[in-house]
């Protein structure tokens, strides 16, 4: 058990220091900071609460499964302009995939973290509802959802999967399929620092800088058009747990996550609202005209550490050719050998339009693609969805 003395000392570092938050896949956190909504996208905190030794103690209250940043009054819970109206990344059911969140420098508190994904989706639908904020208590339902459906270390065929050293046999921190930190208080390759020992600035934080941190999780056998894959971090040092998600779909698995055939949560909280923002799925002998079109936009271009792409075009959904609310990118599919950009916009099926995408650099400085203009019509019929692939001119 820790000693008072800490819990002093966590007083103290909240005050001047910040922490951590998911990055890849994009987690609505990561969107607003690139948006310049959130100032301090490592300061989404739940506080002060009992995060160790029992990882799942703490109840989430106002932030939720995908947090609120207090500091700028921001809650992830419901869709905002840059984040939870599209999927960041789509994957499918059996797939092993790299997953990431940044730890700042002067924050490294040590403890063990996790993903989850929940399988109700008329539960997650409450916070794809950009006109609607969830209620403490469905955001507490939602979160015994998302560890319901923890993704384990241990699904992940040869990933080390070890005990936290900070954590005695015997108490409940002591299990190996949450991820864990290094030794606190090692003298070198400490804390969360130490799982990826990577470089410092490795990753974007406002205060002292931060480090990766890497692992993988294996996608479940479950379908969605659009969930929700949530992180969360209980650190060791102070009494804070930290929680973020990021928009994502599932292929190709048995389970469905349409909201007319998801199975309802024995929570009575989820009868509050049903939510309509994902379709039911068609028919296979007929089909009804699809009024909208889920158009993914996949722009390969080159960037540079601190550069972020984004769309803007002719039409409102497009932020009418405004560079500053312009459509965030998400980089989560980014390599070297494949720089691929996304984003996923719901359209008026026929809408003809012009688009262009822009790079914003760390400085603030705008790039524009060259002229002219791309044009790009939505198609009419049973079709949902479509895709844009182009190469940054």
């Amino acid at each position: 058990m820790k000693s008072s003395s800490i819990f002093t000392l966590a007083g103290l570092l909240t005050s001047v220091a910040g922490h951590g938050y998911l990055t890849i896949p994009s987690s609505r956190t990561r969107l607003g900071f690139e948006g310049g909504i959130d100032t301090c996208p490592e300061c989404t905190i739940l506080e002060p609460v009992d995060a160790w030794p029992d990882l799942e103690e703490a109840q989430v209250g106002r932030s939720g499964p995908c947090g609120y940043n207090a500091r700028v009054s921001v809650d992830y819970n419901q869709p905002g302009a840059y984040w939870g109206n599209s999927v960041v990344a789509t994957y499918a059911a059996g797939d092993t995939i790299d997953v990431q969140w940044c730890v700042d420098h002067n924050g490294d508190h040590g403890g063990m973290f996790t993903y989850g994904i929940c399988t109700n989706q008329t539960l997650v639908d409450l916070f794809l509802d950009p006109n609607y904020l969830p209620t403490n208590d469905e955001k507490q339902a939602a979160e015994d959802c998302f560890l319901a459906g923890e993704l384990k270390c241990t699904d992940v065929t040869g990933q080390t999967c070890g005990y936290n050293p900070d954590c005695p046999a015997g108490e409940a921190c002591y299990r190996n399929d949450w991820f864990t930190c290094n030794a606190f208080n090692a003298n070198s390759n400490r804390g969360c620092e130490g799982v990826d020992g990577a470089a410092l600035n490795s990753c974007k934080t406002t205060i002292a800088g931060g480090y990766t941190v890497t692992k993988k999780i294996k996608i479940p056998n479950y379908s969605s058009e659009h969930t929700l894959l949530r992180w969360r971090w209980n650190s060791y040092q102070t009494a804070q747990v930290y929680l973020g998600c990021a928009d994502i779909a599932i292929t190709g698995g048995s389970g469905s996550g349409s909201s007319s055939t998801s199975t309802s949560t024995s929570t009575s909280t989820t009868s509050v609202k049903t939510s309509t923002t994902v379709s039911s799925a068609t028919s296979s002998a007929t089909c009804t005209a699809a009024s909208t079109v889920a158009v993914a936009f996949n722009e390969l271009v080159t960037t540079s550490y601190g550069e972020n792409v984004y769309l803007t075009g002719s039409i409102s959904q497009l932020s009418s050719w405004s560079s500053s609310s312009a459509i965030a990118l998400s980089a989560s599919s980014y390599t070297s050998s494949n720089p691929l950009w996304t984003a996923t916009v719901n359209l008026p099926a026929g809408t003809t339009f012009e688009y262009k995408f822009l790079k914003k650099k760390s400085d603030g400085t705008i790039v524009w693609e060259s002229d002219p203009n791309r044009s790009y019509t939505v198609p009419t019929g049973c079709a949902t969805a479509a895709t844009v692939t182009a190469t940054w001119k």
